[in-house]
């Protein structure tokens, strides 16, 4: 075997270590959700695979617990909230990007700053701004804090700032309005970028856990993060059925990610590259 080939080699064997390092969680995860009530989740030395595989831990969290309800929760919040973030996140990007104006580094330097700071110190304006705007119990309540990201914004004026201008020049010259140019002529060119947005927004929404426990005293628009936690106190943790819950609630990520690599990927390395 030449010098190359064991250098390929080496690096598949760090990959899948790496690729181990990773999933691991999940796999421990998977396995204590699967183990029956005889075996011994703590037991020394542990054991990866349940000797008597079973999924009655599913049966009993769907059975005690409305996570069903708290799944429609999930995915309607996400769904708004990622929609949202794509539109309002791409629309404030275009003029940073495409659009000479007084302040507009400055604009974007504030944004930028605003990255930097951590949701905990927000959370109570944002709490008084949403109960005296109504919003407590409530969908709008849990979408509007991610509507619109500075990430977001970040990452669309990135993937905008990457379109030759000669194109959204020809499009003025063909009449086309602004907000036309944004829609038929930006957003087609930048949809791997608007997917790794929608993958990191869809990730941060569905597993928030401090808003929605902030905003939300209504078991009737819990999410899915609420119901694990609710499930751990009803069984005085039994890990088991918290990890039958938690499993419940990775499934959509995955199958999110997995459909969107493709994109996500392309519009990843984009975003990497463009200045």
């Amino acid at each position: 075997m030449n010098s190359s080939a064991m250098a390929m080699a080496g690096r598949y064997l760090g990959l899948l270590c790496v690729a181990l390092l990773t999933m691991g969680p999940f796999l421990w995860l998977l396995s204590t959700a699967l183990k029956s009530g005889g075996e011994n989740i703590f037991a020394y030395p542990p054991s990866l695979l349940p000797k008597q595989p079973t999924l009655q831990n599913f049966d009993r969290v769907l059975e005690t617990q409305p996570f069903l309800l708290y799944l429609k929760n999930s995915v309607l919040v996400a769904v708004l909230s990622v929609g949202a973030n794509l539109i309002f996140a791409s629309l404030a990007a275009y003029p940073l990007a495409r659009m000479e104006f007084r302040g507009r580094n400055l604009m974007f330097l504030m944004l930028l700053s605003s990255m930097m700071i951590p949701f905990q110190l927000l959370m109570i304006p944002v709490y008084n701004i949403a109960i005296n705007l109504g919003l407590q119990n409530s969908y709008l309540g849990l979408v509007l804090p991610h509507a619109c990201t500075a990430f977001g914004v970040f990452l669309m004026r990135q993937a905008f700032l990457g379109i030759p201008k000669a194109l959204e020049e020809s499009a003025i010259l063909e009449g086309l309005s602004r907000i036309q140019i944004w829609w038929f002529v930006l957003l087609p060119l930048v949809k791997p970028s608007l997917a790794t947005l929608a993958v990191f927004s869809f990730i941060a929404v569905w597993g928030d856990f401090l808003w929605p426990l902030i905003i939300l005293d209504d078991p009737a628009y819990y999410t899915l993060p609420l119901g694990v936690n609710r499930l751990a106190n009803t069984f005085s943790m039994d890990w088991r059925l918290v990890a039958a819950g938690a499993v419940f609630s990775i499934i959509p990520i995955l199958v999110v990610f997995l459909f969107s690599q493709k994109y996500f990927i392309e519009g990843a390395m984009r975003g990497a590259v463009k200045g």
